[in-house]
C-alpha cells in the first residue's frame, strides 16, 4: 500500500476481532486478465467485543455485489475497507456473500493472486489474502476453508488448493473444475491455490501411525527429474518430526509446488507449500551441494510449520516468531540430525552462528533493530528478518538448554495439547515450556527469560577471569550489558546460559567444580548469568587453564574476552569443542586483521603472523579433522563481519586488508594447497552427503587460493588447472568452485570459462542466477564491478521484475559486495537509489530489502557517509513510495 501518511500498528493496541468467521466457501473462475472471486461467508458476532460494523480489508478488487443472508444489502467503502453496519442482532450466524473481480497478470507485487510464466499462484503471508477478496485479514481469525476452483482445461489441466480433493469433472466451453476441502480450520494467510499446466514427483508413504500419505512435487514440465532431493528431504522431514517430537502428518496428501517468481524463499500454506525453484528444483549437474543443503534445510523448515505455524498460530504479527523462530530452530535440529557424524553437526552449527554474526548483530545494532516480538511496526512485511528468524531460533535454542533435549520435547507437547487449533503467543509457548519444567532454570526465572522477547540489540558479555595458584581456584567474573536501540535506551539484565569448560596448556580437560561441597560438574557446564555482574570460582584447578567460554554458542551475544595469541592457539589446536576452536581461529585472524585496518599509513604487505600461517597449515594438514571444518577454519573474517568490530567504518580499506591477508595466505600455504587440492578433488559418483561436500569445499577453497598465488607470481600454471577443472568436472559444485576461482582471483581465463558457462546453462533459470551473482559479487579491482553490473542488467537474460534475477545481480552488489558497493566517488549509494525506487513502483517488498543495504551507514567514515545519506534522502524524496520502504528510510535517517 502507498500512503500519505503510514500507520503504526502498535502491539499494545491488539483488540480482538469484533466478529468470527466459521467458515469460508471461495468460488473462483480463472482468467489471467479477469478473475472472478465469490466468497460465501458464515460470521457470527464476538460476544465479548461491543457491537460494531464489520470493516473487511481488500487491496486492488472490484467490488461487484454484496448480499446478506441472501438479499441485498447496503455497504460502504472506507478507502479499500468494505463497511457493513446494519448486521443481524444477537449471536446468531449469518450468511455472507461477496463478489469481486482482479487482474492476476498485472499483479507484480507477487502477493495475493498472480500469474507466473502462465500459472497462477498465491502469496497471502502476510496480508496478500485481501488483494484475492474482502475479509478480515489477520491470524486470529480461524475458519473451515471449500474452496472451488474452474479453468480452462487446455491451459490449466492442474487445479490445486488446500486440504482435500473432494470433487472435480468436467464443464462446459473446455473448461473443468476441482473441489478442496482443508479439514482444519485455518487463517485466511495459509490460504493457497495453484493452477497451471504442471507435472508432478509422487510418493506414498507410511507412517507410524499406519496411515498412507501421498506427497506430491509438482514443477513445470522439464524439471521433474530435478525433484528427487526434494522429495527425499520431505520423506526425511515426516519421519523425522513424528518420530523426534510425535507429530504426526494430519493430511491425506501433501503438495509442493514450485515457482520461479516468488518473493520468499518458501510459503507453507497448509498441505500445499509454495516454493521458490531455488529449494526444490536440484541435480548434480545443476546445484551445488549448498544448494542441495538449502533444499533440505527449507522443505524441512515449511513441512514442520504445519504443526509450529499452522495447527498452532500466531495471534497477531508481532507473535511472527512465535512460528518463524521456532521452526527455524526445528529445522536445524533436524538439518543436525541429518548428518552422520559429529563433526558434520558442528559444522552445521558453525554455518548457522555465521548467518546470525554477519546479519542478524548488525540488524540489532542498526536503525531497524527490534526485538523478537517488536512492539510496533508500519509494514509488516519488513519485520520478515534475521531477528525473528535466526535470533528467535537461538532464543529458542536457549530455552532447549535450559530445560534439555527431553524437557523442551514435554514442553512441546504441553503446548499442543493446550493450543492446538489456536491462534495464541510467545508468552503462551514460553508459559508452556516453563509449566512442562517446573524445576528448571527457565521455570524459575521466567520473567526475565522473557526479556529476550521484549528487548532489541545484542547483549555483550564480559568476561574476566583469576587463577589463584596457592588455593587451587580458579575465579570467572561475567557481567553483561546491551546497548542502546531504537526506542530503548535502558535494558535490564538478561538470563544467559554460558556453557564453558577449562583446558590446560597441553589442551586437556580440566574437571569442573564450584565450590569444595558441590558435585563435579564434568568437563562442560552451562552456567546462568541473570545479574549484571556475577562471579564464579572453580576449585581443585591444579594448573592455570585456559578459558573455553560459549561453547557451541550457548547464547546470541558477543563474548568479550581477552586472550592471549598464545591462548587461542591453544583452543584452536585441542578443544573438545568444535565450535570454539573454530572461534579460536576467527579471533586469531579478527585480531590481525583489525590491527592493519587501525594502522596508520598503508595496510601492511604482510598482516598475518608466522605463527597464525603455522596454525592454518597444521589445520588444513591435520590427520583427523573433518575436511568441511578445515574449510571453514582457514576462511577469513568477512568484511562484514570485520566492519561490525569499528566504530568508524572505512569500507575500502577493510577491503584492502582482507584481499592482502587472503593473498598471503594462498602463498605462504602454497605447497599446502596444493596437497590438499590433490587430496580431495576426486569423490566420485556424486553424492551430497556431509562428508563428500566437505572435501569439495576444501578442494574448492584450494583451488581459489591456488589461482589467487598465481595472479600475485604470474603463473600460468594454477589457473590453466582450474579451467580444466571446470572443463572436466562432474558436477555443478565442482564445476561452479572452478569458476570461482578464475572470477574471484581476477584471472583472464575466468571470462573464457564465463562464457563456456553461460553456453552451458543458458536454458537454466536457477544456474544463470549463479552466473550473475558470481560475477557481481566479486572482488572490486580498480572499480570494475559496478559498469560491469550494470552491463549484466542490459545483458538479454536478465529480468527485473522475477525476484532471483533482481537478487542474483542487484543484491550480490549493493547487499554482499561492500568493497565494490562503497566507492569513493558514491557511484554505487547512486545506483542503489536508482534500484531501490525502481523496484518499489511495482515490487515494494524486494525494493524495501534491498533499501536495507545502507542500514549502517552512520558508521561509514567520510566521505562515504555524506555521501551514503544523501543518496538515502534521494529516496525519501520521492513521493509516493510504498509502505515497505518508507519505513526502512524513514527509520533509517532517524537521529
Amino acid at each position: 500500500m502507498r500512503e500519505g501518511n503510514p500507520v503504526t500498528v502498535r502491539r499494545e493496541d491488539y483488540a480482538a476481532p469484533a466478529y468470527w468467521i466459521d467458515t469460508v466457501d471461495l468460488s473462483f473462475d480463472l482468467d489471467p486478465v479477469k478473475t472472478r472471486v465469490l466468497n460465501k461467508m458464515r460470521l457470527r458476532r464476538n460476544p465479548d467485543v461491543p457491537a460494531q460494523a464489520l470493516r473487511l480489508d481488500g487491496e486492488e478488487l472490484n467490488l461487484a455485489r454484496v448480499m446478506l443472508n441472501g438479499a441485498g444489502c447496503s455497504f460502504k467503502l472506507d478507502g479499500e475497507t468494505l463497511v457493513l453496519e446494519n448486521l443481524p442482532e444477537g449471536n446468531e450466524p449469518f450468511e455472507l456473500e461477496i463478489f469481486t473481480t482482479c487482474a492476476p497478470e498485472k499483479n507484480t507485487q507477487l502477493m495475493g493472486l498472480y500469474v507466473s510464466e502462465g500459472t497462477f499462484f498465491t502469496q497471502c503471508e502476510a496480508e496478500g489474502f485481501r488483494r484475492i477478496t474482502y475479509f478480515l485479514d489477520r491470524p486470529d481469525v480461524m475458519a473451515s476453508y471449500a474452496v472451488t476452483l474452474r479453468a480452462d482445461k487446455t491451459k490449466f489441466p492442474v487445479l490445486l488448493s488446500n486440504g482435500n480433493l473432494v470433487e472435480e469433472g468436467e464443464l462446459s466451453d473446455g473448461r473443468h473444475f476441482a473441489k478442496w476441502v482443508d479439514p482444519h480450520k485455518k487463517p485466511c494467510y495459509l490460504f493457497a491455490l495453484v493452477a497451471g499446466s504442471l507435472v508432478s514427483r509422487n510418493q506414498r508413504i507410511t507412517t507410524r501411525s499406519g496411515k498412507e500419505h501421498l506427497l506430491q512435487i509438482y514443477v513445470r514440465p522439464g524439471d521433474l527429474e530435478k525433484t528427487e532431493h526434494a522429495m527425499n528431504a520431505l520423506i526425511h522431514s515426516v519421519i523425522w518430526d513424528e518420530a523426534r517430537f510425535g507429530l504426526p502428518l494430519d493430511l491425506e496428501r501433501f503438495m509442493i509446488v514450485a515457482t520461479s517468481d516468488f518473493n520468499m524463499g518458501a510459503m507453507e500454506n497448509k498441505g500445499l507449500n509454495i516454493f521458490n525453484t531455488k529449494y526444490v528444483l536440484g541435480s548434480p549437474a545443476t546445484a551445488t551441494d549448498v544448494d542441495f543443503s538449502n533444499i533440505e534445510s527449507v522443505v524441512g523448515h515449511e513441512y514442520f510449520h504445519n504443526w509450529t505455524g499452522n495447527r498452532v498460530t500466531c495471534r497477531d504479527w508481532f507473535q511472527l516468531s512465535l512460528k518463524e523462530g521456532l521452526t527455524v530452530f526445528r529445522d536445524q535440529e533436524f538439518s543436525m540430525d541429518m548428518c552422520a557424524e559429529p563433526s558434520a553437526r558442528a559444522v552445521k552449527r558453525i554455518e548457522d552462528v555465521r548467518v546470525l554474526r554477519t546479519a542478524q548483530f548488525p540488524e540489532d545494532a542498526g536503525p531497524m533493530a527490534h526485538a523478537i516480538r517488536p512492539d510496533t511496526y508500519v509494514e509488516i512485511s519488513n519485520f520478515y528478518s534475521v531477528t525473528i528468524y535466526e535470533k528467535g531460533a537461538e532464543v529458542i535454542r536457549m530455552v532447549q538448554t535450559l530445560v534439555g533435549r527431553d524437557g523442551f520435547a514435554q514442553g512441546l507437547k504441553l503446548y499442543f495439547e493446550r493450543h492446538d487449533g489456536q491462534a495464541v503467543t510467545c508468552d503462551d509457548f514460553i508459559q508452556a515450556m516453563a509449566d512442562a519444567n517446573p524445576t528448571s532454570e527457565l521455570a524459575r526465572q521466567l520473567p526475565q527469560f522473557k526479556r529476550w522477547y521484549s528487548q532489541a540489540g545484542t547483549p555483550v558479555v564480559h568476561a574476566q577471569a583469576a587463577y589463584d595458584a596457592a588455593q587451587r581456584s580458579y575465579s570467572l567474573t561475567l557481567s553483561q550489558s546491551c546497548a542502546p536501540t531504537p526506542g530503548q535506551i535502558q535494558k535490564e539484565p538478561y538470563l544467559i546460559p554460558v556453557t564453558l569448560g577449562l583446558v590446560d596448556a597441553t589442551g586437556a580437560a580440566i574437571p569442573l567444580q564450584l565450590g569444595s561441597d558441590s558435585p563435579a560438574l564434568g568437563s562442560n557446564h552451562t552456567l546462568v548469568l541473570n545479574e549484571t555482574h556475577q562471579t564464579f570460582t572453580f576449585v581443585n584447578v591444579e594448573t592455570e587453564p585456559v578459558p573455553s567460554i560459549l561453547r557451541g554458542f550457548s547464547a546470541p551475544v558477543v563474548l568479550d574476552i581477552e586472550l592471549s595469541d598464545a591462548q587461542l592457539l591453544t583452543l584452536l589446536a585441542h578443544d573438545s569443542d568444535a565450535f570454539n576452536r573454530w572461534e579460536a581461529g576467527q579471533r586469531l585472524a579478527l585480531r590481525l586483521a583489525l590491527t592493519a585496518v587501525r594502522a596508520e599509513g598503508a595496510p601492511p604487505a604482510q598482516p598475518l603472523s608466522d605463527a597464525y600461517l603455522d596454525a592454518m597449515r597444521t589445520v588444513l594438514r591435520h590427520p583427523q579433522l573433518d575436511a568441511a571444518f578445515k574449510e571453514l577454519v582457514l576462511t577469513l573474517p568477512s568484511e562484514t563481519y570485520i566492519a561490525e568490530q569499528l566504530d568508524v567504518v572505512d569500507p575500502q580499506r577493510i577491503h584492502a586488508v582482507r584481499e592482502t591477508m587472503r593473498e598471503q595466505l594462498a602463498e605462504a600455504l602454497h605447497g599446502d594447497w596444493e596437497w590438499a587440492f590433490d587430496a580431495h578433488k576426486n569423490n566420485g559418483a556424486y553424492q551430497p552427503d556431509a562428508t563428500s561436500a566437505g572435501r569439495r569445499a576444501l578442494a574448492g577453497l584450494s583451488l581459489t587460493m591456488l589461482c589467487l598465488a598465481a595472479r600475485e607470481n604470474g603463473s600460468p600454471v594454477w589457473p590453466g588447472k582450474a579451467l580444466q577443472h571446470f572443463k572436466d568436472a562432474g558436477n555443478m559444485t565442482d564445476r561452479f568452485n572452478a569458476l570461482l576461482a578464475l572470477v574471484s582471483s581476477g584471472q583472464p581465463l575466468a571470462q573464457d570459462a564465463l562464457a563456456r558457462f553461460h553456453a552451458l546453462f543458458k536454458g537454466d533459470a536457477l544456474v544463470i542466477d549463479k552466473w550473475f551473482a558470481l560475477q557481481a559479487g566479486a572482488p572490486d579491482r580498480g572499480g570494475n564491478i559496478l559498469p560491469a553490473v550494470r552491463q549484466l542488467m542490459k545483458h538479454a537474460d536478465f529480468q527485473m521484475k522475477n525476484p532471483n534475477r533482481a537478487r542474483s545481480v542487484i543484491f550480490s552488489y549493493c547487499n554482499a559486495n561492500p568493497g565494490a558497493f562503497h566507492r569513493n566517488d558514491a557511484a554505487g549509494y547512486v545506483f542503489w537509489s536508482e534500484r531501490v525506487i525502481e523496484l518499489d513502483a511495482f515490487n515494494p517488498q524486494v525494493a524495501a530489502r534491498l533499501a536495507r543495504a545502507l542500514d549502517r551507514w552512520k558508521k561509514l567514515a567520510e566521505p562515504y557517509r555524506t555521501a551514503a545519506r544523501e543518496s538515502i534522502a534521494r529516496v525519501a524524496a520521492k513521493p509516493n513510495l510504498s509502505n515497505d520502504v518508507r519505513e526502512v528510510i524513514t527509520r533509517s535517517l532517524a537521529e
